[in-house]
């Protein structure tokens, strides 16, 4: 038996376009005291990054594939990185040989690198209502005259727009070394894609200034609203303040939540009905009656997923308001000065009300992928014995 353990060092969290970075270690894990017979053999090992996308049915309508099936892809000696996965594999890397002919001592170890470049041009992770888009490194292992057995390890791959291409590693590796380069040089130099999209990103979501919105409805004006930022990135609080003082219509209680909007592609759409999908990620509700102004809070959460589009689906973020306002005036009520009885204020037992929403669209952006990794729902880390 031999013991394969794969680790990404730096966590289960990348930007496309960053370079990853696997450590995989293969072991036997029987005693050094044993005789040579307890060797292991392994004929190869590889690893390559794929992409697995599923959908709900019921909701999306994919065109039909053909019928011609590959005869290879029926033997379990052929190494297909999707094999037993749902869905359909729509990105694939090259897989990488780790080794060939590997031969393991009882008690010895050994370790192999693997690293890539995520691919660019493909989907961000997203696990929605109707659609689906998963990561995972797959490392086949084989026996000589023995199926392919296949460890996975599921990471989440974050997509910013715009990010700066990574540098051609085959030029890299034609131009003459230098071996006087150290290492830490070595390490900041495949560092830079990351560190330039994070400094694009710091700088798209740092921009900020004053946005005003009037809050009306048929019989008038509200409030007005200002938010002072439209461009957010996964981790930062949403801050608005309302001043109800410049309304002419009292405004009862208010509603912001912060939601994202699944919308399938119309070409893919089973039914109209079905084409959206809104999930709540956070709320905040607030009394508001005589009060001049207020203000709320509401975090975007780490682990989901920023907006992106693709030729199957869209995903938008959005502030969804909720206004209940009286339909006539109320009058506050009045403390007289030097009152030297305790008077209590009661509210009207009947009040007629009106209520409407409004939609303010945002940006959501990702986020480092080190403080992403925080709350991933991957370890980074799986083993499998072969």
């Amino acid at each position: 038996m031999i013991e394969v353990v794969a680790s990404m060092a730096r966590g289960p969290v990348f930007l496309a376009g960053e370079l990853m970075e696997c450590l995989i270690t293969f072991t036997n894990p029987m005693s050094h005291l044993s005789t040579s017979a307890s060797s292991e053999m392994l004929a190869w090992a590889s690893a390559q990054i794929h992409c697995q996308f599923h959908t709900s049915e019921h909701r999306v309508a994919l065109p039909t594939r053909g019928n011609k099936q590959d005869v290879q892809a029926e033997s379990d000696t052929v190494l297909i990185p999707s094999r037993g996965e749902r869905g359909q594999c729509v990105l694939d890397t090259p897989p990488k040989i780790l080794f060939c002919d590997l031969r393991l001592d009882p008690g010895e170890r050994k370790t192999y690198s693997y690293s890539e470049v995520v691919p660019v041009d493909g989907p961000p992770s997203f696990r929605g209502q109707a659609v689906k888009y998963v990561y995972k490194l797959t490392i086949g292992c084989q026996r000589v005259n023995s199926p392919i057995k296949l460890l996975r390890v599921p990471f989440r791959v974050l997509v910013l727009q715009g990010m700066p291409e990574p540098p051609f590693l085959q030029d890299e590796a034609v131009s003459p070394s230098n071996p006087f380069l150290e290492e830490e040089e070595v390490s900041r130099r495949d560092a830079q894609p990351l560190e330039r999209a994070l400094d694009m990103l710091m700088v798209t979501t740092s921009r900020r200034s004053p946005h005003m919105f009037n809050i009306t409805n048929t019989r008038g004006k509200v409030a007005k609203f200002c938010i002072f930022k439209m461009v957010y990135r996964l981790g930062e609080e949403i801050i608005g303040t309302f001043n109800f003082s410049e309304g002419d219509i009292p405004c009862l209680q208010y509603s912001v939540s912060l939601q994202s909007e699944e919308e399938i592609q119309e070409q893919y759409q089973r039914r109209p009905g079905q084409a959206v999908s809104v999930t709540g990620h956070g709320r905040h509700l607030e009394s508001c009656l005589h009060t001049a102004s207020s203000h709320f809070s509401l975090p975007i959460p780490l682990n989901v997923t920023p907006g992106f589009s693709t030729d199957v689906v869209a995903l938008r973020w959005r502030l969804h308001f909720e206004f209940v306002t009286a339909r006539d005036p109320m009058e506050p009520p009045t403390v007289l000065q030097n009152q030297a009885e305790v008077t209590i204020w009661a509210g009207a037992e009947h009040v007629d009300v009106d209520t409407f929403s409004w939609n303010l669209p945002i940006k959501v952006l990702p986020t480092n992928p080190a403080l992403a990794s925080y709350v991933s729902q991957f370890t980074g880390t799986n083993s499998i014995n072969i």
